[in-house]
């Protein structure tokens, strides 16, 4: 059996390190934010090129924060993509938002810029765009759109940590960028973490203010706020692992190629544009029967998972937004036929070649074409 994904490689690669690390946190007696935090968010910060870094508990408490701290709350609307973990609508939500989807460009998976202005209205605040399965989204047109009308751009790249936008890394693009350090992500602390990076000092303070009580100064509470901080333990360990993060990245591209080279006459392929350089999140890819080739390659011993099987606005934490499964056909779509295959730095070049094997001889058994109808 070839698994989707084996988490314990990266920490037996790292033994030695992120024990030391743990270790140090636990001698030290300074166990809530502290050195081991701030520590990490220079080195974050200086690696995404941004200005400041704020250390937060999860990923979705990084970008609820953002949003919250670029000034989104009740009533205003913010353009979200349609197709999506859902955690991005979440945070809009909890803001007391309305999330309005615009759909992605099927070829890429994320949001189309050509269709985000007509999405908007005098309520809207913000965008977000998401860097979906590691590909960062085009994000020139999403900038100019919202200078054009006044608006905040808050990135989710919660997949896409190290992923670069025409010579510049993620990080500092948009007015503040969340990030989810769960441990499948490609940089993964060993439980929740999370962060947001920004280079407006305003935007800096009001999250390091949301993420502590809306606490500067202890027991002096400026405004209403929260208990997200990113915990000491998670920090040293993801400084540990930030260290090998590009050598990871590049095994990943390795993979990927190898997938890309091999698979490209049997089933549709995700598209990389030429401008971004992509770190392989995930690698996914659409068949028309997506559910019987899944069940297929289980037999066949390959681990898959579908990212996402029901898209947001079909969760039933959505349904008194009176969303039907055809106001957003592509991201409808896209949930019927997307399938992840085995993909990480640890995953060896000969399982990887097995994969590719199981994938073609099982396509051809199915007897359907690999690339699904346009969405």
């Amino acid at each position: 059996m070839i698994p989707f994904l084996e988490l314990g490689s990266a920490y037996r690669e790292l033994k030695s390190e992120i024990d030391d690390a743990v270790s140090r946190v636990l001698s030290s007696g300074s166990y809530i934010l502290g050195k081991e935090v701030a520590d990490f968010e220079e080195q974050f910060a200086a690696y995404c090129e941004a200005e400041a870094c704020i250390g937060v508990g999860n990923g979705l408490d990084a970008l609820h924060l953002a949003l919250l701290a670029v000034g989104v709350g009740p009533g205003d609307e913010v353009i979200v993509p349609s197709h999506t973990f859902i955690a991005t609508w979440l945070a809009v939500a909890q803001c007391g938002a309305k999330p309005v989807p615009v759909e992605p460009d099927s070829r890429t998976f994320n949001i189309d810029p050509e269709r985000i202005e007509q999405a908007l209205t005098d309520r809207t605040r913000a965008i977000v765009p998401v860097h979906l399965y590691g590909q960062p989204a085009d994000l020139d047109p999403i900038l100019s759109v919202a200078r054009k009308h006044g608006l905040k751009v808050v990135e989710d790249a919660a997949q896409a940590q190290g992923a670069s936008y025409k010579g510049r890394r993620i990080g500092g693009h948009g007015d503040a960028v969340s990030w989810s350090f769960y441990p499948v992500k490609n940089l993964g602390a060993i439980g929740d973490a999370g962060a947001v990076t920004t280079n407006d000092p305003e935007i800096a303070r009001r999250l390091r203010l949301l993420r502590n009580y809306g606490s500067e100064v202890r027991y002096y509470n400026d405004e209403i706020g929260y208990n997200s901080r990113l915990d000491p333990i998670q920090a040293a360990i993801l400084g540990v692992k930030l260290r090998h993060l590009d050598a990871w990245n590049a095994r990943r591209q390795v993979l990927a190629d190898m997938y890309l080279d091999s698979l490209r006459d049997c089933i549709e392929l995700p598209t990389t544009i030429p401008f971004t350089r992509s770190v392989w999140h995930l690698f996914v890819v659409r068949h028309p029967k997506r559910d019987e080739l899944q069940r297929r390659l289980a037999e066949a011993g390959v681990g898959t998972i579908i990212h996402y099987p029901v898209a947001c606005h079909q969760q039933k934490a959505f349904a008194d937004r009176g969303f039907r499964a055809s106001d957003l056909p592509i991201a409808q779509k896209l949930a019927e036929t997307v399938l992840s295959l085995p993909m990480g730095p640890h995953l060896s070049t000969a399982d990887c070649a097995a994969v590719i094997e199981r994938v073609k001889s099982t396509v051809a058994q199915m007897g359907e074409p690999g690339a699904p109808s346009g969405a």
